[in-house]
């Protein structure tokens, strides 16, 4: 009897694991969110990436996403925020729109400021703790860092997988490598913006979200 036992234990948990692993392909290796219902709003949540700076009013990828997922995608970007900044507004935002879904991009002040980037993570981890305690999922995009050769930093990745949370972070950086994609050295144009939304776009429904 208890070798049957073992049998069946161990044939469970390699049931379980086949469930888990052939979840994580359907999603891309990204965690796996609940469906959004037709009325969730989707708080896109960040600086002047979230805002739009160099493009036009309309341009933005909140703006595009909204089109591309049939959701209500509030903006709330405001350009040269920090991520501290951010997490003290943060509790307003969430209380204005209820979100059922919060994108989080924030960091790229902090990097330009030269400002810590391990106190970034932890802003970016009380974030999430935040929206959370709210009943929001979230989506992480991961800002990279200016130079010759732009790339996230490593704490995106490393908060993402933390928490379980689906992370965006290739777009923006190929984005900020093409000079026909972008406005400056950090941020998109139009054409780079509607990029960042088809990117997300697509996590989403790589992640069950839409």
């Amino acid at each position: 009897m208890r070798e049957r036992a073992r049998a069946e234990a161990f044939l469970m948990r390699r049931v379980a694991l086949a469930l888990v692993l052939a979840l994580a392909a359907c999603s891309g290796g990204q965690p796996r969110l609940q469906r959004l219902a037709p009325d969730a709003v989707v708080l896109a949540f960040g600086d002047s990436l979230t805002f739009g700076t160099g493009a036009n009013p309309g341009e933005s990828y909140p703006v595009r996403l909204e089109a591309l997922i049939g959701r209500k995608v509030v903006s709330s970007g405001v350009p040269g925020e920090t991520s501290a900044e951010g997490l003290a507004r943060l509790p307003g935002a969430l209380d204005e729109a209820r979100p059922q879904l919060v994108i989080l991009c924030e960091g790229g002040n902090d990097f330009l400021r030269k400002l810590d980037e391990g106190q970034a993570a932890d802003n970016l981890r009380a974030m999430i703790r935040l929206a959370r305690a709210r009943g929001a999922q979230i989506v992480l995009i991961a800002v990279p860092k200016p130079g010759l050769l732009p790339a996230p930093a490593d704490f995106y990745s490393t908060v993402a997988k933390e928490f379980a949370v689906p992370h965006e972070e290739t777009a923006l950086r190929k984005i900020l490598t093409d000079n026909a994609l972008k406005s400056d050295l950090v941020h998109p144009n139009a054409a780079g913006y509607a990029r960042l939304a088809e990117a997300l776009a697509a996590l989403l429904r790589k992640t069950g979200a839409v």
